[in-house]
């Protein structure tokens, strides 16, 4: 119902924010993830989610759209309501936790407070294959946390490539020799780019 809202920031903390929009002030919750992508301007836009229950019309708050889908397909998850959805942007970011769901890390997401083994199974469970088609991932490239991999990623992209077709090349390299140094994975990379 309510998509957005645009106008001056009145108030903010790390939890709720005030906007008023003509004169009316919206009381929106947000996340400490939202909380510090704020601008420092008094001018802001914030995409919104209206949830409405029996007691309570509820408005969430999101400075990236991206993060407004995470919270709308983690209340999908049975069992999971505003606050905890709230709670997981709060401790891990939206990449974080869509890397853990694409990946089946079940205690990534159990280290979020409020979040038992069970609720973090189902979140995977239900989350996951949405998750890999929506943000075009790979399992394959999901299931290996390499921190040379990571490195010579950053590295391609202060060199100018487009981090898409830079993971591709590297995902490929680190397949292919697992235990590829840093600077051979670039060397190899940059030829291929």
């Amino acid at each position: 119902m309510i998509a957005h809202l645009q106008g001056k920031l009145v108030e903010k903390s790390p939890t709720q924010i005030i906007i008023d929009c003509g004169g009316v002030g919206y009381h929106v919750n947000i996340s400490l993830h939202t909380y510090s992508l704020l601008p420092n301007t008094d001018f802001i836009k914030v995409y919104t989610h209206l949830q409405i229950k029996e007691d309570a019309h509820t408005l969430f708050g999101f400075v990236e759209k991206s993060e407004r889908e995470i919270f709308k397909m983690l209340l999908s998850v049975s069992g999971i309501g505003a606050s905890i959805a709230r709670t997981m942007l709060s401790s891990l970011d939206p990449k974080q936790i869509t890397n853990a769901i694409a990946s089946g890390d079940v205690v990534t997401i159990q280290s979020i407070k409020g979040i038992g083994s069970k609720t973090a199974q189902r979140v995977i469970l239900d989350l996951k294959d949405k998750v890999l088609k929506l943000y075009d991932l790979d399992e394959v490239s999901m299931s290996q946390s390499n921190t040379n991999r990571d490195e010579a990623l950053s590295a391609l992209e202060v060199l100018g490539f487009l981090r898409k077709s830079s993971e591709r090349v590297v995902e490929k390299i680190v397949k292919e020799d697992p235990e590829a140094s840093v600077e051979s994975i670039i060397k190899k990379a940059l030829k291929n780019l």
